[in-house]
């Protein structure tokens, strides 16, 4: 089955946007696209405005990373610097679409990046195209499902071999199964095809991300893409699709916690910090975000535009992937410049851009029925 990653969303309007570069975009209207956590006073709570990671004393086991491993992450970090370009980049589910955009937008600004699929083919056909536009020492591909364990295992190998470490590691392999029907009617192949995707693979590829960065000197930054359900609101005909991208998030928080701008009160939002596992595992090293490029033009979206309503919504909102990828990775590579070590949630469709662009074009529409 085709792996894509795609997006439907309209989110809701923020208090403020997590990201603070902007960087101006396009503007192309596609048809179609066994006991609690002990608090102590801490020295970096001055900082917790900004959302800092809070260094804490915790009664709580290692668990499944070695103690040998996180004592070399806590060494590595005393002092975060700016990383410096270029970054070595590792994109799932980027031989097409949204992956494949994001990696040309990387290579143009001089990185390194590892493209692959659960398609051979597509991946030869994908590099060989990038290679003869930004040379043959820049990017790389190898087949890779990420719902198997042991691909994602030699994906990392290959990575390694290829690159030496990773930077920024974006999750982005995901499917639909390229259905749109109402869960009554859906297949149990179509609905395994989905979760296993969305869900198993999303949580194979972080755990193993974090496992490789926990030892590398730069540590490293991993960026899961949301969809269409990500923000809770109703998916109908691709309700299993939306279910598992609303556990993107919920997969994020548990493992890095939330900036504190999420919240208005401090002390929940120090909460949430604080029981997030890798702050409770005190790695320091590796942090976990969100991307969310909003609704994007690709073969998944466009067919299921079948309705006038989702016809409607993908003539305004829509935007190509190279789009998306032109604001998206700006961004993602200023938190590396920044030396940033906070979570972050970047968004390319905010609420107040979608909601200003809907009614724009409903006034446009009466204005021309008059």
């Amino acid at each position: 089955m085709a792996t894509v990653s795609t997006s439907l969303l309209i989110p809701s309007p923020s208090p403020s946007s997590l990201s603070k570069t902007k960087t101006k975009t396009k503007s192309h209207h596609a048809f179609y696209s066994s006991s609690p956590p002990i608090f102590q006073k801490n020295p970096f709570l001055h900082h917790f405005h900004s959302c800092r990671f809070l260094s804490i004393s915790s009664q709580f086991p290692v668990g499944g990373l070695s103690s040998s491993s996180v004592v070399r992450a806590q060494a590595s970090v005393a002092e975060r610097q700016p990383t410096l370009p270029p970054y070595n980049v590792l994109i799932t589910g980027s031989s097409k679409g949204m992956g494949y955009a994001l990696a040309k937008e990387f290579l143009k600004a001089s990185d390194n990046v590892v493209i692959c699929s659960r398609s051979a083919e597509r991946v030869e056909s994908a590099v060989q195209s990038l290679r003869e536009e930004f040379g043959e020492q820049h990017v790389w591909g190898t087949k890779c499902d990420v719902r198997e364990g042991q691909d994602v295992k030699n994906l990392v190998a290959f990575a390694q071999r290829n690159l030496g470490h990773v930077d920024i590691w974006i999750n982005n392999a995901g499917s639909n199964a390229y259905s749109y029907k109402p869960l009554a009617e859906a297949s149990d192949e179509d609905l395994i095809e989905v979760v296993t995707t969305n869900t198993l693979g999303l949580m194979i590829c972080c755990r193993e991300a974090i496992k490789m960065m926990l030892n590398q000197p730069r540590g490293g930054h991993i960026f899961n893409i949301d969809g269409a359900g990500s923000d809770g609101r109703p998916t109908p005909r691709f309700a299993a699709y939306g279910a598992t991208k609303r556990s993107v998030v919920h997969l994020t928080k548990s493992l890095q916690g939330t900036c504190s701008r999420t919240f208005f009160n401090p002390v929940i939002a120090r909460l949430f910090i604080l029981q997030a596992e890798l702050r409770m595992q005190d790695v320091k090293n590796v942090v976990v975000h969100n991307l969310s490029p909003g609704m994007v033009t690709t073969d998944l979206l466009m067919s299921g535009a079948t309705t006038k309503q989702a016809k409607f919504f993908i003539n305004v909102l829509a935007e190509p992937a190279e789009v998306v990828a032109e604001y998206l990775v700006p961004n993602i590579r200023s938190i590396m410049a920044n030396g940033s070590m906070k979570p972050t949630y970047i968004r390319f469709l905010t609420g107040l851009k979608a909601y200003t662009q809907i009614f724009s074009e409903m006034k446009l529409g009466s204005l021309d029925r008059k």
